[in-house]
């Protein structure tokens, strides 16, 4: 796995419902929880610094750009190795957020064994992964006879690609072909884990009838989940030799479910209570600063959404919040950015290499280089790809 979460590498050194016809409690229609604009500017901050993070976490690891910010700013370099990508963090507390709007306002599709939004979500996850895995693949074939170096992975075994394709490599221990995979294959174990919490929480409230099923459905599914979150972080989170599976990262992802699904009740403190409790107790046992973040991310959430009035006022003014339309884009470009940037890297590094360019002024013009190809590349891979072929489709009214 790659260093985003401080692990060493293989190749990288280190719709009626069988049992919710409304989901949330009170009766309130699903339909109307979806985030506030506050919330929605909150994920989507949240995202463009949490891609951006990773980027320059890898820039400053790998090749003539880790060097040259090594040399000129040691410090930084040695921040941005250690620290930056615990970034992912954010990205799993709001992809726990966005699963659980997702239960809400799609339930029908949770009322049988949810094959259906599982397979969805593979197939949004795979296209582009698998575009971007091909490039990284060439990439790799045309740097290796170049620029000998750790991090360019070495040709894949047939069956090392098949586990890639169907993202089981990282419960298989294979090399890893590019960086970052490994976060794709986690994301899509816990989507199921939390799918099937779903529909448990369904089927244990068959026996009952109108708002008393929905809310016995809401309440069973929310305790599965805090549950098994709670345990997580209390336990499995502390035994790295779990890190190739979701249970070791459903504690951060539970925060996030647990964040969308309070602003349903009127016991929204309590629930968010209980979940800072459970948090701080995790990190008195033993302190670690991944579900530090995703604590923090989650309670950053749980306040947008709330929309303080003396926050309001004090932010409406910020520069960076008015900047809506450059962080909307760059979270939407979040995902193909983590895809891409990697392979962009090796491309950047081999040609510098080519041309013998070594100096650290050289390196800093490769990151530099290395920073904007990427943005462009996610932004062609997201518009030509992911959004042709892994958005979801609208469905006919």
């Amino acid at each position: 796995m790659i260093p985003c979460e401080g692990k060493p590498d293989h190749n990288f050194n280190t719709r009626e419902s069988l049992a919710c016809n409304r989901f949330p409690l009170h009766g309130t229609p699903s339909a109307s929880m979806k985030p506030s604009p506050s919330q929605s500017t909150a994920i989507d901050l949240l995202k463009a610094l949490a891609s951006q993070a990773i980027v320059v976490h890898h820039l400053a690891g790998y090749g003539p750009t880790s060097q040259a910010l090594k040399q000129h700013f040691p410090f930084l370099a040695w921040w941005l190795t250690e620290y930056a990508g615990m970034a992912v963090q954010i990205f799993l507390v709001i992809a726990g957020f966005l699963a659980a709007q997702a239960v809400v306002t799609r339930q029908s599709e949770f009322r049988v064994f949810p094959w259906r939004p599982i397979l969805a979500r593979y197939r949004r996850l795979v296209i582009p992964y698998a575009v971007a895995l091909l490039i990284a693949l060439v990439t790799a074939m045309l740097a290796r006879p170049w620029f000998d170096a750790e991090f360019i992975p070495d040709a894949p075994r047939p069956l090392e690609l098949l586990s890639h394709l169907t993202l089981t490599h990282v419960a298989l221990s294979h090399p890893a072909l590019s960086a970052g995979v490994w976060y794709v294959a986690i994301d899509l174990q816990l989507f199921a884990m939390f799918a099937m919490l779903a529909w448990i929480g369904s089927g244990s409230a068959q026996g009952r009838q109108g708002i008393g099923h929905d809310t016995a459905c809401a309440r069973h599914t929310w305790l599965m989940v805090a549950a098994l979150g709670a345990l997580s972080l209390l336990v499995f989170n502390r035994n790295p030799d779990l890190d190739g599976w979701a249970i070791y990262f459903f504690g951060s992802y539970a925060m996030g479910a647990l964040v969308y699904w309070a602003q349903s009740t009127r016991a929204t403190r309590r629930w968010l209570l209980a979940m800072a409790l459970v948090g701080c107790l995790a990190l008195l046992i033993d302190f670690r600063w991944r579900p530090a973040l995703a604590l923090l991310t989650a309670l950053a959430l749980a306040l947008a959404g709330s929309r303080p009035p003396g926050i309001v006022a004090a932010t409406r003014g910020a520069p960076l919040l008015r900047s809506t339309r450059l962080m909307h884009y760059l979270a939407q470009i979040s995902y193909a950015l983590f895809l891409v940037h990697f392979p962009v890297m090796m491309a950047v590094s081999t040609g510098f290499a080519a041309l013998e360019l070594s100096s650290p002024e050289s390196g800093l013009a490769a990151a530099a280089l290395t920073w904007l190809l990427s943005l462009a590349a996610a932004d062609l891979l997201h518009r030509q790809i992911e959004l042709r072929f892994a958005a979801p489709r609208r469905r006919a009214a």
